[in-house]
């Protein structure tokens, strides 16, 4: 039996499908893991989708948010008792159960359903996919839905990426990040908030989120930001803020951006430049941190950061 693998440290919810699916193959249980392989019209869950459904029934995860998930499943079991590898299932405007679930405005879906077999889809690649991204590594999966084949890398006819779990590296413990948590949870984007000062950094005022109380060096060095993590700098002071700046600049972080008049941040960048980073790394800084919408409280300014980052991880933003 393959080792146990750590949870997915985001909010991904297809990752957390297969990282349930697999411990479920692990217990013993026979699983099926069912993907949307593609949609047209109204079709409510994007293509890549998954739902992990167990011979018993039980399931997580969703492939059209509720609409055909009781006969993926019966399908899913099926297939399971019958030991094939795979099937393809397709809804539509003229499938009674699509007009029954709420596809009747014209939405398609295609599913593929594969056993969590070597003769389907091969546990070994899901602890691939899992252990991956978990070390920030991203993947991609080929499947051929005419055979159920899949195998690691692109060319197949459906491909499914799954890029790493994103962190959000807050330093400081200030109103803003207060703001700032639940949004990057919303987003799927797991947050850590970073501060050596005990007055700010108190349990209470970010209740259920562990807070890291070490310096950001410290915190960073262990923590190792990749290529999708972000860092967000608070405070207001040099000491904190550029010995988190520079810990992010000798990393692939995706987003970094600091908070601070323009002013500021000029002799921010000068600092910086004295410790030996070029100029083509301080551009990498977003400052003042967040987009020019007129923020004017901490939940706007956080909103700002957040449409930001966003921005940055879907290739919109330039730095």
């Amino acid at each position: 039996m393959m080792p146990s693998l750590p949870a997915p440290v985001s909010a991904d919810d297809d990752l957390a499908t297969l990282a349930t699916a697999l411990a479920w193959q692990q217990a013993g249980h026979a699983a099926a893991i069912a993907t949307v392989i593609s949609t047209w019209g109204s079709a409510p869950r994007r293509v890549g989708a998954h739902l992990a459904v167990r011979a018993d029934g039980l399931f997580a995860g969703s492939v059209s948010g509720g609409c055909v998930e009781a006969d993926v499943i019966l399908a899913a079991q099926d297939m399971i008792a019958a030991g094939t590898g795979h099937a393809v299932l397709e809804f539509g405007v003229a499938d009674d159960v699509a007009w029954r679930a709420g596809l009747a405005c014209g939405g398609r879906i295609a599913i593929l359903v594969q056993r969590l077999a070597n003769d389907g889809l091969p546990p070994a690649l899901v602890a691939r996919v899992l252990a991956a991204t978990a070390a920030g590594e991203g993947v991609t999966l080929s499947s051929d839905p005419a055979t159920g084949q899949t195998h690691e890398g692109t060319g197949g006819p459906f491909e499914r990426a799954y890029p790493p779990p994103r962190r959000l590296f807050i330093i400081g413990a200030v109103h803003i990040a207060q703001a700032l948590v639940p949004l990057a949870t919303a987003l799927g984007i797991a947050p850590t908030v970073i501060d050596p000062r005990g007055l700010f950094a108190d349990s209470e005022r970010f209740a259920g989120l562990p807070l890291d109380r070490r310096w950001p060096d410290e915190a960073l060095a262990e923590l190792k930001p990749n290529a999708a993590s972000a860092l967000v700098a608070l405070t207001h002071d040099p000491k904190i803020d550029d010995v988190a700046l520079a810990g992010a600049l000798r990393s692939p972080a995706f987003y970094i951006a600091a908070l601070g008049s323009r002013k500021n941040h000029a002799a921010r960048l000068e600092r910086l430049a004295a410790q030996g980073f070029g100029a083509d790394d301080l551009a990498r800084i977003h400052g003042p941190a967040g987009l020019a919408i007129g923020a004017a409280n901490p939940a706007e300014i956080a909103l700002s950061i957040a449409a930001q980052l966003t921005a940055a991880w879907r290739g919109a933003l330039v730095p």
